[in-house]
Parts: C-alpha cells; sequence; structure tokens
C-alpha cells in the first residue's frame, strides 16, 4: 500500500488504530518525492529532518496512548509566500531568495499547534503574480498529468504536490483564483475561502483587499477538515473576521435534495472549450439527479470583472512591494555608488518580468491625474459586482461554473501574451471582487486533462459548498483517478 497516495482521513483512521506510524507516513512521502520530483518540481525547499522530527513525536504520543488530532502526524506543503520561521521563504523570487523570516504565519502556527508534519515550501509564481507558475525565479513546475504543460498559477506547487501524491494535502493562496485554477488543472479539491475567513498575517502581501489563503486536498473530506483547523479570527490580522467555526465535516451528508443551484449566464461564454462547457453541463444534471433545483441567472457585471481587477490588483501590489528597497532584508545591489541608484538597481535585479509589469501599472492608476479615472472608478465597479452577487445569493444557495475556460494549456503557449494569460483567471477573478467562498473540484477529463468545476457561495458559507462539493463527489469517481508519473 502507498500511504502517500491515501486521504488525511484514510491515514487518520489507519494511525489511531496503529495499523501504521507517522514516520511510515511522512518516509513515504519523500520516498514519493523522490522518485518524481525531477519531473514535477513542486518544492523550492524541503525540510526532512524538522519532518522526521515532528512524525517521531506524533508516534510517541500515540504511543503514550493519547488521543491525536485529524491532521496530527499528516505531511502538508506551504506555499513558500507564507512566512515559517527559521525556513526560507522566497516567494519564488531574487528580491527574497535568502530570507529567513523571525516568526510563522498564523495558518502555519495552527497547523504546527494540531501536529501537521510541514515537509518544504512549494514553487509558484514570483510573489504569487501569474497563471502557470512559469514566472518562478527558480524553476517552473510541471502539470502531473502531463508534464509539458503548466500546472496553473500562482499556486501551481501547492496544487501539484498534492496531485502527484508527494504530499496529502498543502496550501495556497489565491488574489485572483491562484488556488481554484491550478486545483482544477492538476484535479484536486481547492477552497479559496470568505474573505476574513483564514488569517493573512504571515501572508507576504500581493494585493491585500483580495489575498486569502486555502487549502488544496485529494477529497472534499479533506479540504473541510484542513479549512476547519486554519479558519477563525486572528488579532494580529487587523481583516480578520470574528464568526464561530464549525466543524465543516458536520455538512457533508450527501444529501442535496432542495439546495437551489444558479447557473450565471455570463460564465457560459464564446471562448470557452466545449469539452468543458459539456462537463459542467453533466455535473448540472447530476445535482439535478440529486435532487437540487438548478435554474439559470445573471450576474450582469461580469464582463467588467477582468479589467477592475487588473486596476485593483495590480495598484495594491505597487503600494505592498514597495518595502522591496534593499535596505533591511532580501537582495541588495551591493555595487550601487550611491543609494538612489541601489533602489532602482536593486528592485530592477530584484523583480521579475511580470512582477515589474503589475507594478509599473499599479503606479500608474495610483498616480496623479489617473488616480480618480482608474482606481477609483475600479472600486465602484468592484462594488457593483459584488452586488450581482449579493442578489444572486439570495434566491440561490449555490452558483456553479467552469473553473477554468480551458484544461491545463502547454508550457510557452501564453507566456508571451499577457492578456491571454489574464484571460486563464476569468470565471475565477469575480469571486475575489465580491469577498465571497469559492470551491472546485474535479468534474470531468478533456483529451485527458482534467477540469474542475466552481461552486460560489454566500459569505462564510463553505458549509454550503462542501455539502454540495460532498454530494457531487460520493456519486462520481474523478476524484479517484490518478496521473501517470
Amino acid at each position: 500500500m502507498q500511504f502517500n497516495a491515501l486521504t488525511a482521513h484514510e491515514l487518520h483512521d489507519k494511525l489511531v488504530k496503529k495499523e501504521i506510524s507517522a514516520v511510515e507516513i511522512t518516509e513515504a512521502v519523500f520516498k514519493r518525492i523522490d522518485a518524481v520530483e525531477e519531473k514535477v518540481r513542486s518544492f523550492v525547499t524541503q525540510t526532512r529532518d524538522k519532518a522526521l522530527e515532528t512524525a517521531r513525536a506524533v508516534d510517541a504520543k500515540i504511543g503514550r496512548g493519547e488521543e491525536i488530532g485529524p491532521l496530527e502526524g499528516i505531511p502538508v506543503v506551504i506555499k513558500d509566500n507564507m512566512c515559517t520561521e527559521g525556513i526560507l521563504t522566497t516567494c519564488s523570487s531574487k528580491m527574497l531568495h535568502n530570507f529567513v523570516p523571525p516568526y510563522s504565519a498564523t495558518v502555519v502556527e495552527k497547523l504546527k499547534q494540531a501536529g501537521a508534519v510541514l515537509i518544504g515550501k512549494a514553487n509558484l509564481d514570483e510573489f504569487a503574480m501569474g497563471s502557470s507558475t512559469e514566472n518562478s525565479r527558480f524553476f517552473a513546475t510541471r502539470n502531473p498529468w502531463d508534464t509539458e504543460r503548466v500546472p496553473g498559477g500562482s499556486s501551481g506547487g501547492s496544487a501539484a504536490a498534492v496531485a502527484a501524491d508527494e504530499t496529502i494535502y498543502s496550501l495556497g493562496s489565491d488574489t485572483g483564483g491562484s488556488i481554484r485554477q491550478p486545483a482544477s488543472f492538476c484535479g484536486v479539491v481547492g477552497l479559496k475561502p470568505t474573505y476574513g475567513a483564514v488569517s493573512r498575517y504571515g501572508l507576504i502581501a500581493f494585493a491585500s483587499s483580495l489575498d486569502q489563503i486555502g487549502p488544496f486536498a485529494k477529497d472534499v473530506r479533506d479540504c473541510a477538515r484542513v479549512f476547519s483547523t486554519i479558519a477563525g479570527h486572528d488579532p494580529k490580522d487587523s481583516t480578520s473576521a470574528e464568526f464561530e467555526v464549525p466543524d465543516y465535516t458536520s455538512f457533508l451528508t450527501g444529501d442535496v435534495k432542495g439546495l437551489r443551484i444558479g447557473i450565471p449566464r455570463e460564465y457560459f461564454v464564446e471562448g470557452t472549450d466545449p469539452g468543458v462547457k459539456e462537463l459542467i453541463y453533466n455535473a448540472i444534471n447530476k445535482f439535478e439527479e440529486l435532487g437540487a433545483v438548478c435554474e439559470e441567472t445573471s450576474l450582469p457585471h461580469t464582463e467588467y470583472a477582468l479589467p477592475v481587477y487588473y486596476i485593483i490588483a495590480p495598484a495594491e501590489a505597487s503600494s505592498n512591494l514597495a518595502r522591496y528597497d534593499g535596505v533591511r532584508y532580501g537582495y541588495r545591489d551591493e555595487s550601487a555608488e550611491d543609494i538612489v541608484t541601489m533602489f532602482m538597481r536593486t528592485r530592477s535585479e530584484g523583480f521579475g518580468t511580470e512582477v515589474k509589469r503589475r507594478i509599473m501599472l499599479g503606479t500608474y492608476a495610483l498616480s496623479s491625474g489617473y488616480y480618480d479615472a482608474y482606481y477609483l472608478k475600479a472600486l465602484k465597479v468592484r462594488t457593483l459586482i459584488k452586488q450581482d452577487f449579493d442578489r444572486a445569493l439570495e434566491k440561490f444557495d449555490v452558483l456553479i461554473s467552469p473553473t477554468s475556460p480551458t484544461p491545463a494549456f502547454k508550457y510557452g503557449e501564453k507566456a508571451g501574451d499577457p492578456m491571454q494569460m489574464y484571460l486563464s483567471d476569468v470565471f475565477t477573478i469575480s469571486v475575489n471582487l465580491a469577498g465571497i467562498p469559492g470551491l472546485t473540484l474535479p468534474c470531468g477529463f478533456v483529451d485527458g486533462l482534467p477540469v474542475g468545476l466552481q461552486l460560489m457561495g454566500r459569505p462564510f458559507g463553505e458549509g454550503t459548498l462542501f455539502k454540495a462539493a460532498y454530494a457531487f463527489e460520493q456519486n462520481t469517481d474523478f476524484h479517484l483517478r490518478k496521473p501517470n508519473l
């Protein structure tokens, strides 16, 4: 039996019954990494010694007859834009190539307290800016289903590691689809939570009003377990919401009779792969078979989401990335003869092409004379987009759409055309602008490549998304299929 291929809940049951040990699970994962990492390239950093030390501590606890939590002794990978005390945190950028944080992000602390085994840090598009993980400073991550294709981005390393069974689950961050799009491309479950549901403390900021941390998992139950662990109020994060965190696995009943599902017509547009459309309609039929009520609805301001996002996100990035100046930490150009030249060369050499493109776009949108015309107007249209969702979600419990208009594309296919690359997030961006939760899960294959189904819900309505996703998952087998590496 390959322990690394099992889910967290299956492994937990085996640990409790003492059929396996946490060390055996961890060793199985590292054995898998040794076998396939050269093909997949998910990891920026591996933490083998610390992982085995944690696993041994969990085994000792089990040996003493103590109870263990649902994630205790289970391996996890963290996207390399979340601070980990004493462990390199690079954002896959030359700017932070040598940065070792003095503290851990709140989500990392929560997983540590839950007894999770951190096995490493995952590759990403530099500073989480991209949709393919081709923008990493270090190397491109490959899609386990077809290594000639991208895993999606920016959390491509986190998604690929789960799909390739190099980890049991992982964490990513989602600013405009950076969890959901790679989860769709790699055939795993991914959740972008409600804005404020998970602490952003220790997440290296890209766009602060959009960023949210969430889990990748092999099935819906694991996703619900991880979210139950990382969700909740954090006084260290001023945008963190105060709400009662339920046990999200309690929503996994398999019953969706009477659930009202809205189908936004704007998400079934020209340019979507016909095979993807067909799979989404098959999923809608499956929900109707299970007793859900599916009807068409409208989100009329959807067409403005992409331009609004590409004003707001770069504007916030321009502000957030101003701190990388070569003075306090990270990369510094040592050859400059004066401080202004040092600033310029540090930023010019430390940032990659896509990051510089977005900083320049954002700085322009915020500049004197253009602020009202661009940034302020974008904020007003963002409100209209949010109001579209508010109205639709008064009538419906869940909205359904494709996660991405196509399956995973080939390396280099969109690298030279930023606009084409940006369009790959066209179905995910609105969820971030509205601050609502979005979940993707596998719903089929086109030409052997996985396709994701996106479910969108009310703010803090993750339980309903888990309920719908679990019912679909239990009546299909797409989540059980594995890539042949």
